[in-house]
């Protein structure tokens, strides 16, 4: 860390974001500018310069004594990237980013899912890389759902989900490379404000499957949230209160689904969530 603290730096700044505050630092404003695209959703400028992370960039296009031709990316004293693709060190920042913040915020609960909001109220789909959660979540904004995240629920003290709001992934099926896709695209709208949750969908996809569920007690439920909650091991209580209040209201459905369009308009017509309602024209 004192190698990297000497190197001097031409630009950096710090931000905050649920109560975690962020440090970024450059040896040039090309890069700089750069990282500020990766910025999670919602973030804010923060006026001390105490951090409780830094990420330093070396671009190699303005290192003429330290990295030999190579972009460098280091997470406080750790090197996170080495590459000759600077495409390579804005993404992995942009996902260290995400994902410190959700281990480390106390003042919200980051699960592992996609959200989307329908009639005030919002349907969870958690699930990890490969489960089909951001093709789902692309389907119901199609149909008129809000979009909220395909990445993170972001839960409150009162069970409330709130909007994550970063650009839909998306991949080809057997495809590993995703593509962002902006929610104009697709013809609908982001959330805006916290909403209670009224479904858990626990699914993954398989060829030619028949939707089939099984609905979950609330006990279950947890535990299914609780899988795929990031900071479950670092913060266990904060957690299971915030999921508790998430399965009190929610109904949780189990089940392998066939293509994501003949669930959304299953779910949607018959009102699995609660409501009986009609996909939106």
């Amino acid at each position: 860390m004192q190698k990297l603290d000497r190197l001097g730096w031409a630009a950096g700044f710090s931000f905050k974001l649920h109560g975690v505050r962020i440090g970024i630092r450059a040896n040039g404003e090309s890069c700089l500018n750069s990282a500020l695209k990766c910025l999670p959703p919602s973030w804010q400028i923060a006026s001390s310069p105490v951090v409780d992370r830094i990420y330093s960039i070396i671009g190699a296009d303005n290192s003429k004594r330290f990295g030999r031709g190579f972009n460098l990316l280091y997470g406080d004293h750790l090197q996170l990237v080495r590459s000759r693709d600077q495409g390579v060190l804005f993404r992995t920042l942009e996902t260290d980013l995400r994902l410190y913040i959700a281990e480390t915020t106390k003042k919200r609960i980051f699960v592992h899912a996609g959200v989307v909001g329908w009639r005030d109220k919002a349907i969870v789909i958690p699930g990890r890389s490969f489960s089909g959660k951001s093709t789902l979540v692309a389907e119901f904004v199609k149909v008129g759902a809000s979009y909220y995240s395909d990445e993170y629920a972001v839960i409150d003290a009162r069970g409330c989900v709130h909007p994550f709001l970063k650009p839909l992934e998306l991949r080809d099926q057997g495809d590993t490379r995703q593509t962002k896709v902006s929610i104009s695209d697709l013809g609908g709208q982001a959330g805006t404000r916290a909403l209670p949750v009224s479904l858990v969908l626990v699914t993954r996809f398989r060829e030619g499957a028949a939707w089939r569920p099984r609905k979950l007690s609330p006990g279950q439920g947890v535990l299914e949230l609780l899988a795929n909650t990031v900071s479950a091991r670092r913060q266990p209580e904060q957690a299971m209160a915030a999921l508790q209040k998430v399965v009190t209201t929610a109904t949780i459905l189990k089940g392998i689904r066939g293509h994501a369009p003949n669930l959304v308009s299953t779910l949607l017509e018959l009102g699995e969530h609660g409501t009986k309602v009609k996909s939106r024209k």
